[in-house]
């Protein structure tokens, strides 16, 4: 199984080039393309040589030794004004091609979530709204080669102050979406803090998804109150019950960390040690689903 580490909290402080190869060198399989920045204005993959950029970061890759096996595109992915989305989804298909380009062969992008989830009505409007989004996004899926996952997604209730559900957070909402899309293009992300924030049952949720449509993960703990992103086993989360679960419905998919938070509180000369440890918690998570 392919151990992987998200780059965007190393971007933020190294650069793309070098937090390949911090990835590579901390003994990873893989890097995970963050592609947030692309929401920015100053991000090289919005400039005209995008392409040209992206090749240039595989090369630099492969001389590492390291692949890209997913990528996230930029998030949200909606905002409910009509020409402000239409630019969303461009910066979005243009995130699967550069996604693609790199090697990956899943691209997570966000489910759309810009109305109140818990208003009556709401999570009927959202579930035609990301039926024709995910729809859209398949002859791009088959133009570029790239598989796009839909993820469980959370709120946050100013009402209440605390987490609350949104679109695919609970297990039968999240089969019924990658069900009705119906394409081999479309597949599920379990991010498994933002189930656990929710106290939905990650095992009723990995067995709903199931391997077929279960087909990648972000790896984080969480305390059940905060999205902390933090690595495995500095949290709540019952780690042994998880990959245990995942082994019994033969997921098949990578491990991919989404867990920035936790070598990000380091100073940059700690960072090298702090991804080893993260590459040894991979390994050890890994040995747990087999």
């Amino acid at each position: 199984m392919i151990l992987s580490q998200p780059t965007n909290q190393l971007v933020n402080k190294f650069g793309h080039v070098e937090a390949i190869r911090m990835i590579a060198q901390a003994g990873f399989d893989a890097y995970d393309m963050s592609l947030f920045e692309m929401f920015g204005k100053d991000s090289r993959f919005n400039g005209d040589n995008y392409r040209e950029y992206a090749r240039s970061l595989r090369e630099k890759a492969d001389s590492f030794g390291i692949v890209c096996n997913q990528a996230h595109a930029p998030f949200g992915s909606s905002s409910g004004d009509p020409e402000d989305d239409e630019l969303k989804f461009g910066i979005i298909v243009r995130s699967m091609e550069i996604a693609a380009i790199l090697g990956a062969k899943i691209i997570v992008v966000h489910p759309c979530q810009h109305f109140t989830y818990a208003d009556e009505g709401t999570p009927e409007i959202l579930r035609r709204i990301n039926l024709d989004f995910y729809k859209r996004l398949i002859p791009y899926c088959e133009k570029f080669g790239i598989k796009v996952a839909c993820e469980n997604m959370w709120q946050w209730s100013d009402r209440y102050g605390k987490i609350v559900h949104s679109t695919c957070s609970r297990p039968e909402e999240f089969v019924e979406y990658i069900d009705m899309i119906g394409s081999e293009w479309i597949v599920a992300c379990l991010d498994i803090g933002h189930a656990a924030l929710l106290d939905v049952s990650l095992e009723k949720m990995i067995r709903m998804l199931g391997a077929e449509r279960l087909q990648c993960l972000h790896v984080h703990d969480v305390d059940g109150h905060s999205d902390l992103h933090t690595l495995p086993y500095m949290a709540k989360i019952d780690w042994e019950s998880v990959m245990k679960t995942l082994g019994e419905i033969g997921y098949k998919g990578d491990l991919t960390f989404e867990a920035g938070n936790f070598h990000a509180k380091f100073p940059n000369a700690l960072q090298p040690a702090a991804l080893r440890f993260m590459c040894e918690t991979g390994r050890h998570l890994i040995t747990m689903i087999k």
